[in-house]
C-alpha cells in the first residue's frame, strides 16, 4: 500500500473553485502540503470516485457546503523532494469549476478555517502560490 510520504507513483487530488457573490471559497489547510496556507478546498480522489464526486465530497467535509462540480479548470503538479532529492510526495491536482448549492459555512476535516474571500481580501492572506496565480490569471483576484 502506498503512503503519501515517499510514494511509488503520483496521487490524484481535486479542488473545487466555488464563487458566491464575487467571493471565492478558500480553506486554511491544517495538514501538509501547504499547512497553514489558504487554498482552494479539495483532497484525494478515492478509488471508484469521479473527479466531480471527489470535489463535492471534499468540499462538504472541509466546509459543510453542498456544491455541484462541473468541468476541470486548471491542472498542475505539486511535487516535494527531500534533501536527497527523493520524492516525498507528488500530487496531480485537478481544480474543478463548481457552483454553490447550499449549506452553512464551517471549517471541518483537515481545514482549520474556511471563508468566502473577496478580491481585495485575498491580498492580505497567506494564499498558496498556485492558488494565487490561478485566481489572479483567470478571475482577476488579488490584482
Amino acid at each position: 500500500m502506498q503512503t503519501s510520504k515517499y510514494p511509488d507513483s503520483p496521487r490524484v487530488g481535486v479542488g473545487a473553485v466555488v464563487f458566491n457573490d464575487n467571493r471565492v471559497l478558500l480553506i486554511k489547510r491544517g495538514k501538509s502540503p501547504s499547512k497553514g496556507m489558504w487554498a482552494i478546498p479539495g483532497g484525494h480522489v478515492e478509488l471508484g470516485e469521479t473527479l466531480q464526486e471527489a470535489a463535492e465530497r471534499e468540499v462538504l467535509e472541509e466546509t459543510g457546503l453542498t456544491i455541484k462540480a462541473g468541468k476541470p479548470l486548471f491542472v498542475f503538479d505539486l511535487v516535494a523532494r527531500d534533501d536527497n532529492h527523493m520524492v516525498k510526495y507528488h500530487y496531480v491536482i485537478v481544480d474543478m469549476k463548481a457552483e454553490f448549492v447550499s449549506g452553512e459555512l464551517k471549517a471541518g476535516d483537515d481545514a482549520v478555517d474556511a471563508r468566502w474571500v473577496s478580491p481585495m481580501e485575498i491580498k492580505g492572506l497567506g494564499v498558496n502560490d498556485k492558488t494565487r496565480q490561478f485566481l489572479k490569471q483567470h478571475f482577476g483576484f488579488g490584482t
